[in-house]
Formats: C-alpha cells, sequence, structure tokens
C-alpha cells in the first residue's frame, strides 16, 4: 500500500519583503509519515521547475506561518501558487488553537522540542546567507543549510506535538 507523502517547508531570505527580496534557500522534509529526506533548493537551484519537481507527489504542505509569509514569498518570486495546487496545513494556527504564540522556535520551546544550533534566529539566518555570497563563506552556508533542515524537520516533530497534545 502507498503512503501518503507529505512535505514540511521553510524558506529563507534576504528579507521581508516579497518584492524587493529573494529566496536564498527553500528547504523541504518530504516524508511518507516513516521514512523522510531532507531537499534543499539553494540560490540558482530556487525555481519555478526545481520546486515542484521537489513536491512532486506531495499530499498536503506543512508550514509555520506559511500562509502569511512562505506561501506568498514563492508566490511573488517564482509565480507558484502552492495553495491552489496542493493541500496546505500552517501549523501556526493549530498552535494558536492550543494557546502556544509566538516564533516556531518559541514554541518549540513551550513543546520540550529540542534544537542542536540554538539561538539562531532568521536575521542570523540573513547575515549568514550574506557572509556566504559577499566573503564566500561556506562554514556559513553550511550553518545556514543546518538552521533551514532543523526548522523543517522540526516542523515535523511540531505536528506530532500538537496531534498529542489535543487528545
Amino acid at each position: 500500500m502507498k503512503r501518503s507523502l507529505e512535505a514540511y517547508l521553510d524558506i529563507e531570505t534576504t528579507g521581508l519583503s516579497y518584492f524587493f527580496d529573494a529566496i536564498t534557500v527553500i528547504g523541504i522534509y518530504r516524508c511518507d509519515g516513516i521514512v523522510g529526506e531532507v531537499i534543499q533548493l539553494v540560490d540558482e537551484e530556487v525555481t519555478s521547475d526545481n520546486l515542484l519537481k521537489t513536491l512532486e507527489g506531495v499530499n498536503t504542505i506543512y508550514t509555520y506561518n506559511g500562509s502569511r509569509f512562505d506561501f506568498p514569498f514563492i508566490y511573488a518570486a517564482l509565480g507558484i501558487d502552492l495553495e491552489i495546487r496542493f493541500q496546505h496545513h500552517d501549523l501556526m494556527y493549530d498552535c494558536w488553537d492550543n494557546n502556544l504564540y509566538g516564533g516556531l522556535k518559541g514554541v518549540e520551546q513551550q513543546l520540550g522540542i529540542p534544537r542542536q544550533l540554538q539561538g539562531i534566529h532568521g536575521v542570523d539566518a540573513i547575515e549568514m546567507w550574506w557572509r556566504y555570497k559577499i566573503d564566500h563563506d561556506q562554514n556559513a552556508l553550511a550553518l545556514l543549510l543546518e538552521y533551514n533542515k532543523e526548522d523543517v524537520v522540526n516542523l515535523k516533530a511540531l505536528r506530532e506535538r500538537l496531534v498529542l497534545k489535543s487528545r
């Protein structure tokens, strides 16, 4: 029996403006419920074709604040309306239903979801990107990708905790 394929998606950008800033990384954790793989599109790999290829076979995309940030940013940058093509579940609203407020890292902390990289936030991701682009700092890129990977993998952990919490 073929399992349902889900994706956990998070983007990194050069800033908060859909019109002036760019997507630097699209992280996707594809999972059939048991086995998963992280795929990251970086820099020139961030194209509509590559994104759609990566999401091929996915039924539902899970995000945190994706309705207000990730999906509109992807639409502005790549012209793809993921809300039309896929089922979308924004876990931020489930958190609000459970009186869990704040950004993803804050909610993870409230629920005891561990992170290897402590104290790194969105503004740090922007700085890491520019250190990579301007100074060719490969360590900054590696750290940015690890940060993004933790975000998408922890989205699955968040979803699982929310299901258990609501029971």
